[in-house]
């Protein structure tokens, strides 16, 4: 019995090369609709699908394969009597091979189209072919990705046949794609913040030489429902990235987006350790690397504006992994490119993510991204900031976010002084930020907490190293003790309203 294939593919490439070899093979061809005429159209014998349903295509060709005639030569198992008695009863021919890519919804879901227009690139026919097939891989071949056409060729052409594990790869990579079209279309289509499965929708952008540690195995997925920063930054120089540098990057990244003025943040070990906003890019810098001119060394720097040659300059004279920026200028460009290893990321695009995701063993946790800053600014001490310390307050408040809790910030005039984060308890974290910020011998400092102080134990410290303004989201049943002390010791202190925790 000669065999048959069926291709009905979206994406051209390659097809016809694996039609005449399918053809020089004595395999037949059925096919549908744009894929039938190009094939027609490039002298490949094909059978329309209509020919075998015995029923024109209708629906604007909404219905074309929907039928026992396709899908029971593709679901008939060979080796059952019964199944094969039937389809010789009714006449239907067996289906070996189903070649078949789909609508680009995850493509058009993003572009600038109507939502019934989006609506027309969710393809029916095509999954279901590829999941009958799939099922049936112990008799039919399934094709849904044009990379593995050649897999295929030399399997036949050495072996005579494709090999039941390389069919059974196949039919999991039919799986693999559906579930993952069919999460992008329930994303598409249901309002819910969180619905009752979570279904999301990631395709594979590269494998990473290793995850956190070398012994550690790691692939980076890009959302294939939104864009975002870390999904359409280029790079345009340097060593490929790794899992802890993407990691980074987005760090870096989203905290510099925070400020509209002229930014810089050097991150180490995902932990910023130097951040500072200024009139120019090449200021922003100077004061970030001062902030911490000893972690920024291996570090990451990130700027939220065109990086030029000046600062280019500095940047130059300092070993980093990875600077990052909206754009470069020419001569910032052949100055850095000269260091082959040094990556240079140009990124576009501001954070967008609406959702969070943090895996435990067992289960995923899933919430929203923390894009706010501050409910509403409340003065609960005597003493007021002054106009210079309230940018100051809102500054060291945007650098908390990003720090892991316990957290405090110490600033002055746009520049990170002292950063203490990670601790199990604020007072620790609070010593480490003084201890920073006293090198720099400054009056005056603002302090921001990423949580309410328990006790006034922080405000007693601060008071004693020149501290003058915090800002903290208040809460604590004791939050009347940290204000008499604020007080007692002419600080003003600041409530945010809002909590800022990130463990």
């Amino acid at each position: 019995m000669m065999k048959r294939a069926l291709i009905s593919v979206f994406d051209k490439t390659g097809i016809l090369d694996l039609a005449k070899f399918l053809v020089s093979k004595n395999i037949e061809i059925i096919s549908t609709g744009g894929t039938y005429k190009y094939l027609l159209e490039n002298n490949i014998p094909v059978i329309e699908v209509s020919k075998i349903t015995k029923f024109d295509e209708m629906l604007d060709g909404r219905v074309k394969t929907l039928h026992p005639n396709i899908h029971g030569g593709i679901l008939a198992l060979r080796d059952n009597k019964l199944h094969m008695n039937t389809l010789k009863e009714k006449n239907i021919d067996t289906i070996d091979y189903v070649i078949v890519n789909l609508y680009p919804f995850f493509e058009k879901v993003k572009e600038n189209l109507s939502f019934e227009d989006k609506i027309e690139f969710i393809d029916i026919g095509g999954p279901t072919m590829l999941r009958s097939a799939a099922k049936s891989f112990k008799d039919v071949v399934v094709l849904s990705d044009i990379k593995d056409y050649e897999l295929i060729k030399t399997e036949i052409d050495k072996n005579g046949d494709v090999s039941f594990d390389t069919r059974k790869m196949l039919a999991g990579k039919v799986f693999n794609l559906t579930s993952a079209y069919d999460a992008a279309i329930s994303q598409f289509l249901l309002d819910e913040e969180f619905p009752e499965y979570l279904t999301i929708s990631y395709k594979k952008n590269s494998l990473m030489r290793y995850g956190e540690n070398s012994h550690q195995k790691a692939a980076y997925y890009i959302d294939n429902m939104n864009d975002g920063a870390m999904q359409d930054f280029e790079q345009l120089n340097g060593k490929d990235l790794s899992f802890n540098n993407v990691r980074d990057m987005d760090l870096a990244w989203k905290l510099v987006s925070e400020f509209d003025e002229a930014a810089c943040c050097a991150v180490k070990h995902s932990t910023p350790c130097g951040v500072a906003i200024a009139d120019t890019t090449k200021r922003a810098y100077k004061k970030a690397y001062e902030s911490d001119s000893v972690s920024i060394f291996g570090g990451i720097v990130a700027f939220n504006k065109k990086l030029d040659l000046e600062t280019a300059k500095l940047l130059d004279v300092i070993f980093l992994e990875i600077i990052i920026a909206p754009d470069f200028s020419k001569e910032s460009l052949e100055l850095l490119t000269k260091k082959k290893n040094l990556r240079l990321i140009k990124c576009g695009k501001k954070p967008s993510d609406k959702k969070e995701f943090i895996k435990v063993d067992g289960g995923i946790l899933v919430q929203d991204s923390n894009t706010k800053l501050c409910e509403n600014l409340e003065i609960v001490t005597k003493t007021k900031p002054s106009v210079e310390q309230e940018k100051d307050l809102l500054f060291a408040l945007k650098v908390v976010k990003y720090i892991k809790s316990n957290a405090i910030v110490i600033v002055k005039d746009g520049q990170t002084l002292g950063i203490g984060g990670g601790e199990v308890s604020r007072i620790w974290a609070a010593e480490k930020a003084v201890e920073r910020a006293k090198k720099f011998g400054k009056n005056d400092l603002v302090l921001a907490s990423d949580a309410f102080f328990p006790f006034k134990d922080v405000v007693e410290l601060v008071a004693k190293n020149k501290v003058s303004t915090i800002i903290q989201p208040g809460g604590s049943l004791r939050d009347q003790e940290s204000i008499d002390e604020c007080d007692k010791n002419n600080i003003s202190m600041i409530f945010s309203k809002l909590r800022h925790f990130k463990h």
